[in-house]
């Protein structure tokens, strides 16, 4: 029987699923919300009808109380509009509860970019020997990060998951009481999470996710592609930056990071108890009997004993596995042995770390500390550093910092950034202690932009009784200006005589960080991207000058406008000048949930990351190098839009505009991360304090995502107008790369509604600006259209669309709410009549209608 295209299944098995579980829904009878569910039919067709009339968000309110209520106070317009919103958010969970469960009917998870499909392809092309050699070295690193994009507590994932399995096995009544579960179960925290409460709420996803998705997968590859022989590669592992990020987070504590770590041990322990537990109930014969029940009482004893005493190590619980093993073929006809290799494998992926601890700092943040801890040595007589060593040329400074050891002890530092960030690199050293090396050994700089950021950090690290460091330096670069000096800065550590030394130490591996986040707020959405792909290739041929093998990591967030989109399709498009061994990227908030929240939408992610290594290291087609004619395009393409994105970013309204017409000022009253919305403490806003999360948010929010298209309209129109539109579309075929970028840049244009903020064109302050923004989006969608020959956007991802535009729909109440509030506080603030009772409940209401929008958009900041 024939498979039904992608889009049937998905109207099938999502949409027509949705439609009857959400009539279920809206009639449950809840406390204190009765007709909500009625009601909230009638608002949603009052606002669609609202929008096709260019009606504004107040008016369309303000019509649905005249239609449907008789004369309502504001007390109960106030009241119906929150109980719409806790709806709607449930709403939502109850849509990601149905994906989750369609996933692998809408998903071939068989089909291209899954392994099997890779082993099967390696097979066709007699290339099975190459596919071995290239995953004896080939590794993809998910880094769960804490950026506060997840809005959804951990009881609220509970129900998500139980609802999918539910739905999955079309139990209706366990369904009525999850859903009436779900409209009792409170959205949101009063307080904000601390740095170790984030971590807790990632663990759930390696625990109940990651654990047996990547030793399935490993599994798989070991008995298809291996023929069941032992892998020395791990091919598959995780990071964690949740406890470790410092950077702009001043409650990440040594302590906390401590703890997380503990954490992150006494989990894994946990999970391997478990599944000893479940072995012991097979291995019943003699001998193996006795080791399997020992290693389940060490196990067990470790899970709780504090950091540093532990007793058993992950060396010795698989020296007794495989013990355990050699008895089973050797006594038993090797009964069982699949369980034993299975926990085998699980405990040389995940040790005794389970994830590994990055740390994280600004290199600004560094600059200060060195500065201190300079000035306090020469006060205590200590010899570590020249006195004139703040005269010293750069260059000179380098070479000093290149000899710099010594074992401080931070106590005695007065400065207090000082003293944490000297602790935080001792606590480096009780991690690998407790959980191995691989349970923190990379240390990120972010902001870095130059040698001196590098050597700085370097210098504090050897001056911590650590002069050759298990330690990875990882430079991260992240405006345009810095990726444009990356190579430079690279060829100069190579060729420093100590860093060079380190190197050598581990492996001649150098992982460079580059990040998307940043550079798209700096430089526009084109050039970020290119500003990347050319540090790549020059960082690429720089490294294999001096025999380093360079490892790019990622600073991908959700959105396209983060570096987010379509990420195996952006992998496998890099071609041959930028080196593949390993694929390491950041996964954070929905898009940790959205593509890696159950078993298989994580399998079929990971496999298909895996599989763009694969595709770009084995079947590397030349072709992917771009030509001249093609580079120049893209160059051109990039500087043009820059351009226009920094006149619009110099906008004396820019900032103006995010602050006062925007949601700008409610993400830090979340409750939804530990680390503040913004760099600096000034109440002014400044463009370099703004944080990439809120910033992206806020115009994902006001359904303009801005960041995700502004400057290619442009930059594409100048080449019609020039009578060269057809070196863009030759560009478009010739380089996936480029189709990719426009690809996500469609996902962006998809998910605005510029109707929603029609109103502002006639906003005396920011009525041209809007105006502004609206005239590129449109441009924008003309001249991708016209470029990629489509009628429609998105056009050959329709299931894709189909979600966002199901997505877009259950939401549109929430936004509308959203913006009569803000319509509702402006009024009241131009006025200068404020009620201050009734601006603290539409503040709330911006605030709360905060958490369905991002939730339902999935990759929105």
């Amino acid at each position: 029987m024939l498979r039904k295209p992608r889009i049937e299944r998905f109207n099938e098995s999502v949409l027509s699923r949705y439609q009857t579980y959400n009539s279920i829904f809206i009639t449950l009878p809840f406390d204190e919300i009765t007709n909500t569910g009625v009601m909230l039919p009638l608002f949603k067709e009052t606002c669609e009808k609202g929008y096709d009339e260019n009606k504004n968000p107040e008016q369309i309110v303000d019509t649905f109380f005249e239609k449907y209520m008789d004369k309502p106070s504001d007390e109960e317009r106030m009241s119906l509009l929150f109980r719409f919103i806790q709806y709607i958010e449930r709403q939502v969970v109850l849509f990601d509860a149905i994906e989750d469960a369609a996933f692998p009917i809408v998903n071939n998870m068989n089909g291209r970019g899954t392994l099997r499909n890779v082993k099967e392809e390696a097979e066709e092309r007699s290339k099975t020997e190459e596919l071995k050699a290239f995953l004896d070295h080939f590794k993809v690193r998910t880094v769960l990060t804490a950026h506060p994009t997840q809005f959804y507590p951990g009881s609220v994932l509970g129900i998500i998951t139980d609802l999918a399995e539910a739905i999955s096995k079309n139990d209706l009544v366990l369904i009525k009481k999850l859903l009436a579960q779900l409209g009792k179960t409170p959205f949101f925290k009063k307080e904000k999470p601390t740095p170790f409460d984030e971590a807790v709420s990632l663990i759930w996803y390696l625990e109940n996710v990651f654990y047996d998705t990547i030793s399935r997968i490993y599994d798989y590859i070991q008995a298809n592609i291996y023929d069941g022989k032992s892998m020395n590669n791990q091919i598959l592992n995780l990071g964690f930056w949740p406890g470790g990020d410092r950077d702009g987070n001043p409650f990440v504590t040594t302590e906390i990071t401590l703890k997380v770590a503990d954490r992150l041990r006494s989990t894994i322990l946990k999970n391997y108890y478990r599944d000893v537990r479940k072995l012991r109930r097979r291995i019943t014969f003699k001998i193996v009997d006795k080791l399997i029940t020992d290693l389940e009482g060490k196990l067990y004893e470790n899970i709780f004993l504090e950091s540093g005493r532990t007793t058993i190590t992950a060396e010795e619980s698989l020296s007794t596995l495989v013990q355990i093993r050699e008895i089973l073929e050797t006594k038993h006809q090797s009964l069982f042995v699949e369980e034993v290799n299975d926990l085998i494998n699980k405990i040389h992926l995940f040790g005794f770390y389970f994830a590994s601890l990055d740390i994280r700092q600004d290199s600004r943040v560094h600059s200060n500390v060195l500065e201190n801890i300079v000035k306090e040595s020469h006060e205590m007589g200590l010899d570590m550093f020249p006195k004139d060593y703040e005269k010293l040329s750069e260059k000179e400074q380098i070479s000093v910092l290149g000899k710099v050891t010594g074992k401080v002890n931070p106590g005695l530092f007065k400065h207090e950034m000082a003293r944490v960030t000297l602790e935080s690199i001792y606590a480096i050293k009780t991690i690998q202690k407790n959980n191995g090396e691989q349970g923190c050994n990379r240390y990120i700089i972010s902001n870095n932009g130059s040698v001196l950021n590098v050597m700085e950090a370097f210098a504090m690290i050897r001056m911590c009784d650590w002069e050759q460091p298990d330690l990875d330096v990882i430079p991260l670069f992240e405006t345009v200006d810095d990726l444009q000096v990356a190579h430079k800065v690279m060829e100069t550590l190579y060729t420093n005589e100590s860093y060079a030394t380190h190197l050598a130490r581990r492996g001649n591996k150098q992982t460079i960080m580059l990040g998307f986040s940043d550079g798209t707020k700096d430089g526009g959405y084109l050039m970020a991207n290119w500003s990347i792909f050319k540090a790549k290739e020059e960082l690429t041929k720089i490294s294999r000058k001096y025999g380093v093998k360079v490892i790019f990591f990622d600073g991908r967030g959700g959105p396209p406008a983060r570096g987010g989109g379509k990420t195996h399709q952006f992998y496998a498009s890099l071609g041959p000048t930028i080196e593949h061994e390993e694929i390491q990227l950041t996964i954070q908030g929905q898009t940790i949930s959205s593509n890696f929240g159950t078993q298989d939408s994580c399998q079929y992610n990971l496999e298909q990351l895996l599989s763009s290594g694969v595709v770009n290291g084995i079947y590397a087609n030349k072709s992917l190098a771009l030509n001249k004619e093609d580079r120049e395009t893209m160059n051109k393409l990039a500087e043009i839009s820059y351009d226009a994105y920094v006149d619009f970013k110099n906008h004396p309204k820019f900032l103006p505009y995010l602050e006062k017409m925007s949601t700008l000022k409610y993400y830090a009253k979340t409750n939804i991360g530990s680390r503040p919305s913004k760099r600096g403490k000034s109440d002014k806003l400044v463009f370099s304090d703004l944080r990439a999360i809120p910033f992206v948010g806020s115009w994902s929010q006001l359904k303009q995502n801005v960041p995700g298209f502004f400057g290619v309209g442009l930059a594409i129109e100048e080449f019609k107008k020039n009578g060269e539109i057809d070196k863009v579309k030759s560009l478009y075929k010739n380089s996936t790369f480029f189709k990719t970028l426009l690809e996500n840049s469609m996902m962006s244009l998809t998910k605005s509604f510029f109707k929603l903020t029609a109103y502002m064109q006639d906003d005396k302050e920011f009525g041209e600006f809007w105006k502004l923004i609206h005239t590129e989006y449109e441009r924008s969608k003309d001249m991708i259209l016209e470029v990629t020959g489509y009628s429609q956007l998105m056009e050959d991802t329709r299931s894709m669309r189909a979600s966002i535009q199901v997505r877009e729909n259950i939401v549109l109440p929430l936004l509308t709410i959203q913006q009569y509030a803000l319509l509702e506080i402006q009024k009241m603030e131009l006025s200068k009549k404020i009620d201050p009772e009734r601006k603290e409940i539409l503040e709330n209401m911006v605030t709360r209608s905060l958490f369905g929008n991002i939730n339902a958009s999935r990759n929105s900041a």
